[in-house]
């Protein structure tokens, strides 16, 4: 019993630890966007305004089909003063109670209303499109997030290891300092230096350690993953992405950018809309037919030429004719809709331009910053080694040997980041063409 007892206990003990154990899910860059955009509430939320247009459009194209309607009445009267004297006529009698069945059925179609359906038509269909182009710019966002935040943790993970690398370089140099006090060639005070740093650089390190489960819980939002899962990520970007023309981001953006295809949209809506207007002027023409069954036998099967079934076909030709005249100025609103649309393109246009070529900047500033922290590497890692000889050689002191270490420590980070960054610049340039995916 006490060994069952404590088994229990242990159990309990573990179980928490057990429910609340983190997850591990390695992931590439291009997965994690796939992983993002399947799980986005946003993405859902633009499939379901598509949805909607459609559904709209649906219902534009039931406008234009027949009416069809029917009806059957069936009518009892009660005839209390059933004698009736008109004048000095004979009296006519009238039945005490009456009964009565009555059917009408009619179809009616609209021949020609101006053009008015057929223009609600595009003009549905137009917005539907609208709203996919509304659905891969969301796409195109979430992409972006995904990527930011991947290469977020990327920078993070990337100071981890120097951080470690550090602290092991660090262990290293503070074991020979303690071993040159032991043998009197150093004071306790480079001793205590090295130990400094040693914290120093561990502080980073917990901060460092911070700002991952951060991006990591932000990641697993993201992603619409548990929350508890800690996320493996590879180098997003092994190569450095190689710069193209300017002008071909420019052509890429202008075919691209989804809000500039719904301004041209919206443009093409804007000129049915006109139509539409004008069509208000135009007369409208409709076709119909009617059947009624009347049957005032009082049976509902009545005896036979005791019902009459006739049958009505006609047109109609309407026109306001009041909207030729007030019409005109609904035509010119309309068309200052459509000017607005023009220079609302424009003001877009320029700002796309400008966005792209501060992209473009940035991204080759990026590549620059690269290449001059390769080479401070190569500098400061030569420093080092020197400044390491001098030391150990009781030529220099433990401060100049930690200003070199530092030097080549912050290097190793900076140019870790400045890779990442470099990346990250890269798809923000292709994320102003309109496509992240080229």
């Amino acid at each position: 019993m006490i060994h069952k007892s404590i088994k229990l206990s242990f159990l309990a003990f573990l179980l928490p630890g057990l429910l609340y154990a983190q997850e591990t899910k390695k992931l590439s860059l291009q997965e994690a966007i796939a992983l993002g955009i399947e799980n986005s509430k946003n993405l859902k939320l633009s499939q379901n305004k598509i949805d909607q247009a459609i559904a709209n459009l649906n219902v534009v194209k039931d406008n234009a089909l027949p009416t069809a309607k029917a009806s059957f009445l069936y009518n009892h009267a009660e005839i209390p003063t059933n004698t009736l004297i008109i004048g000095g006529a004979d009296p006519l009698h009238l039945p005490k109670r009456a009964d009565a069945f009555v059917g009408t059925a009619a179809v009616e179609e609209l021949i020609y209303g101006g053009g008015k359906l057929r223009y609600a038509e595009e003009s549905t269909k137009l917005l539907t499109e609208v709203a996919r182009l509304d659905a891969d710019k969301s796409k195109e966002e979430i992409s972006y997030a995904v990527i930011n935040t991947y290469y977020s943790l990327f920078k993070v993970l990337q100071s981890k290891k120097v951080v470690a690398q550090n602290l092991e370089a660090i262990a290293g140099q503070l074991k020979q300092s303690q071993r040159f006090f032991e043998q009197g060639i150093v004071t306790k005070n480079d001793v205590l230096r090295f130990q400094l740093q040693q914290a120093n650089i561990s502080l980073t390190g917990m901060e460092i350690e911070n700002n991952r489960k951060i991006i990591n819980y932000n990641l697993d939002i993201l992603l619409g993953l548990n929350e508890n899962t800690e996320i493996e990520i590879s180098d997003p970007d092994k190569e450095i992405k190689q710069l193209a023309p300017l002008s071909n981001y420019m052509e890429a953006a202008f075919a691209s950018r989804q809000e500039l295809k719904q301004l041209d949209l919206q443009n093409k809506l804007a000129d049915v809309n006109i139509k539409s207007v004008k069509a208000n002027t135009l007369p409208t023409v409709g076709v119909g037919a009617n059947l009624y069954y009347i049957n005032p036998s009082g049976s509902f099967i009545p005896p036979t030429n005791q019902y009459i079934v006739p049958i009505t076909i006609g047109a109609n030709i309407s026109w306001n004719i009041g909207n030729l005249w007030t019409n005109k100025n609904k035509v010119s609103e309309a068309r200052i809709q459509q000017k607005s649309i023009d220079i609302q393109k424009d003001l877009i246009s320029d700002n796309v331009k400008t966005e792209i070529n501060k992209n473009y900047q940035d991204y080759k500033l990026a590549l620059s910053k690269i290449s001059v922290l390769e080479t401070s590497i190569a500098q400061a890692t030569e420093n080092d080694k020197l400044l390491e000889s001098k030391y150990k050689n009781n030529v220099a002191s433990a401060i100049d040997r930690i200003d070199a270490e530092t030097l080549l420590y912050q290097a190793k980070i900076n140019l870790e980041l400045a890779k990442a960054d470099a990346g990250l610049a890269y798809y923000t340039l292709l994320k102003s063409t309109g496509k992240i995916s080229q």
